[in-house]
């Protein structure tokens, strides 16, 4: 079947303001259906919540038989937990005030089985003595570092600092979480063959822990350019993301995934400064702007226009002469990076049969909910 090329219309659009996030339902629902799809068993699907940073996204994760979550904040976490969701990864190391935060989050919730990453011994201590303290025991996995180079300790001192967790009260070293997030070629066989290789550092590590008396550790693997590999080695955890907005950025670069675009940016043009110039209300507080200005959003039903440039409240963009654009025309853009856009909105507007019918609010956006 053909798709309509105006799916992203909305009928009732003149009723609701911009700047907005519009999200797509039928969109979002065909992408959770895909990423099922494309695994052979949903218990390895441990999606990150960063992209949608919503209850209701989530619910729709869980009714489809998705149990396990991967978070990056401890709003993030805070919203799993309010609605019940059975095992959330904070997939970052806690320092300093965070510690106190996440241990309060475990002893609130305890409906959830709450997890955190350590590459540090002296976090790891404080953790665990936090723990002891609250007669706790958590679950924590070693974030290795594959060539990222954000996080993680190295796969040749891995061993070490795994081993002596391993002996510290209050935690318990389950696993390794390996973020391969510097692989993202077009190629999909490049992209493979890096994968493969950065993947090979994980497997000697992991032979390396059993040969050491240890259990074999839970292998967390990937985000979404790698997810499609990770997805084919057998009892390996992925955790994409982005699959279930999806964005420009992704579908220039990982054709081979099908997911649908699933949530858009609505704008309006407010003013034609020049014979050639009009200017939108999509500025920097509303779309993601870490990328440079022609990778940051086009215009579904406006492909001709040019970013020219971008403040905190505006966007300029460039027509042809004697182009038909007025003001108060409503533009569809499609952000080129999903996933801080909707940090930008307190909500979302959802799209059903081409009319907003509902709220979504991104209440993980903010940086604390309870704690």
């Amino acid at each position: 079947m053909t798709e309509n090329p105006n799916w992203y219309t909305i009928n009732n659009i003149s009723e609701f303001d911009s700047p907005a996030l519009l999200i797509y339902l039928d969109r979002v629902q065909n992408n959770i259906a895909q990423i099922k799809g494309m695994i052979d068993d949903v218990a390895r699907l441990r999606p990150h919540v960063k992209t949608h940073k919503t209850k209701e996204a989530s619910l729709l994760l869980m009714e489809a038989g998705i149990r396990k979550f991967k978070c990056a904040t401890i709003a993030e976490a805070e919203m799993l937990a309010d609605i019940e969701a059975p095992d959330v990864l904070l997939a970052y190391q806690p320092v300093g005030p965070k510690i106190e935060r996440f241990i309060s989050l475990v002893i609130t919730f305890p409906a959830t089985r709450f997890s955190c990453l350590v590459d540090d011994y002296k976090v790891a201590q404080q953790l665990s003595e936090r723990a002891v303290e609250a007669n706790l025991d958590i679950p924590v996995y070693l974030d290795v570092n594959v060539g990222m180079n954000r996080t993680g300790v190295i796969p040749d001192k891995a061993i070490d600092l795994y081993t002596v967790c391993s002996y510290l009260e209050g935690i318990t070293p389950i696993g390794l979480h390996v973020y391969d997030g510097h692989i993202g070629d077009k190629d999909f066989e490049k992209r493979k063959q890096q994968c493969d290789e950065a993947y090979a550092l994980v497997e000697e590590l992991k032979k390396q822990l059993m040969k050491a008396g240890l259990e074999k550790p839970i292998i967390i693997a990937g985000g979404s350019p790698t997810f499609p590999i990770h997805a084919q080695r057998k009892k390996v955890e992925c955790s994409p993301g982005t699959f279930i907005f999806w964005d420009d950025g992704y579908t220039q670069k990982l054709s081979e995934q099908p997911f649908q675009t699933a949530a858009l940016v609505l704008t309006r043009i407010i003013s034609l400064p020049s014979e050639t110039m009009l200017c939108t209300d999509l500025g920097h507080k509303s779309i993601a702007a870490e990328n440079p200005l022609g990778n940051r959003v086009s215009f579904l039903n406006a492909p001709d226009l040019k970013v020219i440039s971008q403040s905190e409240e505006h966007l300029v963009l460039q027509a042809e002469k004697g182009h038909h654009y007025k003001v108060g025309d409503v533009l569809y853009g499609l952000p080129y990076h999903i996933c801080p856009t909707c940090a930008l909105y307190e909500k979302g507007l959802v799209v059903e049969n081409g009319s907003v019918t509902n709220e979504w609010p991104i209440i993980s956006r903010n940086r604390k909910i309870l704690f």
